[in-house]
């Protein structure tokens, strides 16, 4: 498994302020579920988790559906923010641009783009009715994820690499994910990833299957 939070991708990134008249709203709703999240332990900093690195991270598409692939901008929790209590527009960045290929993406703002940013692009690039990226560590549905019937990445595939975005496309093409909106990162300790059309669809199938994991923990105590 590799190191968690560190970002494998060449950026270019111009420190800036984001204007809450323009991103002020969708940066609102990223922190909401931001925080949900963090009470459930989906996201944070823990000294026994990970090497005591932060974990997670949410994203939500800028601009129109129809922009091309690789420019699908989006708003993203900055890097090594996942530990901070709480969260603000100032920990936020705008991805602009993302090259699989090259490795690289632009962006601007307060703070440098997560080291998901990659695979947050991946998943926009699969159709434009995707507006929201959740990416959560739960080791009750990482580790069920079979018997939940969630689709798996492969287990030698890094996080946060040009890799993991072709195989996030992959299991689009070749398995049930395109339904599920929810998958399990096989290299990537703990690390879930899912997705919808609005922030609350994606939050809600996150929700779903962490209740449907711990089910299935309270049928095998039985």
């Amino acid at each position: 498994m590799g190191a968690e939070g560190v970002v494998k991708f060449r950026a270019e990134h111009e420190r800036a302020d984001l204007p809450a008249q323009r991103y002020g709203e969708l940066g609102c709703k990223l922190v909401a579920w931001r925080e949900i999240m963090a009470m459930a332990l989906l996201v944070g900093q823990d000294p026994l988790r990970y090497g005591g690195a932060g974990y997670g991270n949410v994203s939500g598409r800028i601009g129109p559906p129809g922009a091309p692939r690789g420019a699908r901008s989006m708003l993203i929790t900055g890097t090594q923010t996942s530990g901070l209590a709480h969260i603000g527009l100032g920990h936020l960045c705008v991805v602009e641009r993302y090259d699989y290929e090259r490795n690289w993406v632009r962006s601007h703002g307060p703070v440098e783009p997560s080291s998901e940013s990659m695979t947050h692009g991946a998943i926009y690039d699969l159709t434009p009715a995707i507006r929201f990226v959740l990416h959560a560590h739960s080791p009750i549905i990482w580790r069920r994820a079979r018997e939940l019937h969630v689709p798996v990445t492969d287990p030698h595939v890094a996080y946060g690499t040009p890799e993991m975005a072709r195989e996030i496309q992959r299991l689009y093409t070749a398995s049930a994910l395109s339904e599920t909106r929810i998958a399990a990162m096989g290299g990537h300790e703990d690390g879930v990833i899912v997705f919808g059309e609005s922030a609350e669809r994606a939050g809600q199938v996150l929700l779903a299957y962490l209740a449907r994991g711990y089910e299935l923990t309270c049928r095998a105590r039985h």
